[in-house]
C-alpha cells in the first residue's frame, strides 16, 4: 500500500512515450559468464556534460543522483526486488568521441553500498566538453553491459541532457539499435529557464526525447523545468527504474516513422549556425 501511494503521487509528474513501431524485445541477460552476479537491474546513468550545461546544473544533477540513491523510498524499492540489489555505473558524454566512465560498475544491495556509491559520484571532478552526441552516449553505454560482471533481469540506460543530438550518428537509428539489443532507454530532459538563451536550445525537448531518444519496455521521460525539481524528479525516476514500474500517466502516442518533431533538428540547427553539409534523413 505504501509503495502504491508513492507511485500514485508521482504519476502526474511523468510523461510516458510508447514507441508503437518498435516491438518490445525479449529480455536477455548481457553478461552470461559463470561468475556474473544476478541483480534486478543493470543501470547506466549517462549524463550530458556539454558546454550548454552550466556548472550549477552539473552540481544539481550530481546532488540529485546522490540524494536519490540514499533516499528511503529508493532503498525500499531496492529491498522489494527479487534479488534486492542492482548494479549501477555513471558515465559522462558530450561530442561523438567524448564519453567517460566516471564510476565503474558498482553493486548496491543496501544503505551502506548506496552511501558509498553516492559519495563516489559526488566527489568525482567536474568537466565540460563541446558538442552534444546523444547517439554517441547511447552507443558507448550499450557496450558496458557486455562485461559488467552482473546478470540483470533488466538493462536500462538513463540518459539526461539539455539539448538535441548535433554530433555523430543520427539518434533515432541508434536508439532503435540499442532497443533491439534488449535495452530500455529512459530520459531526463533538462528544460530549465535560462537567463541567456542558447541558439541551440529547443522549446520542446521533452517531445524530442519521447519521439527520438527513449524506447524499450516501460520507457518513460521525466522533464525537469525548474531547478527545484532536480532532486525529486531524479528520485522518482530511479525508484521507477529499480521497481520496474511504469508511471500511471497518459500514454502519448509516438511513432518511430512519424515523430512529432524532426529527429535531426539538432543537426540542422548546427548546420544553420556553422555551415557545412550533412545528409539529413
Amino acid at each position: 500500500m505504501r509503495r502504491s501511494r508513492l507511485y500514485g503521487a508521482v504519476a502526474g509528474t511523468l510523461c510516458l512515450a510508447s514507441i508503437a513501431a518498435l516491438a518490445a524485445p525479449h529480455a536477455r541477460f548481457a553478461d552470461t559468464s559463470p561468475g556474473a552476479v544476478p541483480v534486478d537491474v543493470e543501470l547506466v546513468l549517462a549524463v550530458d556534460v556539454s558546454y550548454s550545461m552550466d556548472p550549477d546544473e552539473q552540481a544539481l544533477q550530481r546532488e540529485g543522483y546522490a540524494q536519490a540513491l540514499t533516499s528511503r523510498d529508493f532503498l525500499t524499492a531496492l529491498r522489494e526486488g527479487a534479488h534486492g540489489k542492482i548494479a549501477i555505473t555513471y558515465i559522462e558524454w558530450a561530442g561523438a568521441g567524448d564519453q567517460k566512465i566516471v564510476m565503474p560498475w558498482r553493486l548496491i544491495d543496501g544503505p551502506e553500498a548506496a552511501d558509498a556509491v553516492a559519495a563516489e559520484i559526488s566527489r568525482a571532478p567536474y568537466r565540460r566538453a563541446s558538442r552534444t552526441s546523444i547517439s554517441g552516449g547511447l552507443k558507448f553505454a550499450s557496450t558496458l553491459f557486455d562485461h559488467s560482471g552482473y546478470r540483470g533481469v533488466r538493462r536500462v540506460i538513463d540518459v539526461s541532457g539539455d539539448g538535441a543530438n548535433n554530433s555523430g550518428d543520427f539518434v533515432a537509428p541508434t536508439r532503435d539499435e540499442v532497443i533491439r539489443a534488449g535495452i530500455t532507454i529512459n530520459g531526463l530532459p533538462l528544460m530549465l529557464k535560462r537567463s541567456r538563451v542558447s541558439m541551440m536550445d529547443i522549446d520542446n525537448l521533452d517531445v524530442y526525447y519521447e519521439d527520438c531518444v527513449i524506447g524499450g519496455p516501460g520507457a518513460f521521460v521525466i522533464p525537469i523545468r525548474e531547478r527545484t525539481q532536480f532532486i525529486e524528479a531524479t528520485r522518482t525516476k530511479l525508484i521507477l527504474e529499480v521497481a520496474s514500474r511504469q508511471p500511471e500517466a497518459k500514454v502519448v502516442p509516438a511513432s518511430a516513422d512519424k515523430p512529432r518533431i524532426s529527429c535531426t533538428i539538432g543537426e540542422k540547427m548546427w548546420q544553420d549556425r556553422w555551415g557545412g553539409s550533412m545528409d539529413f534523413r
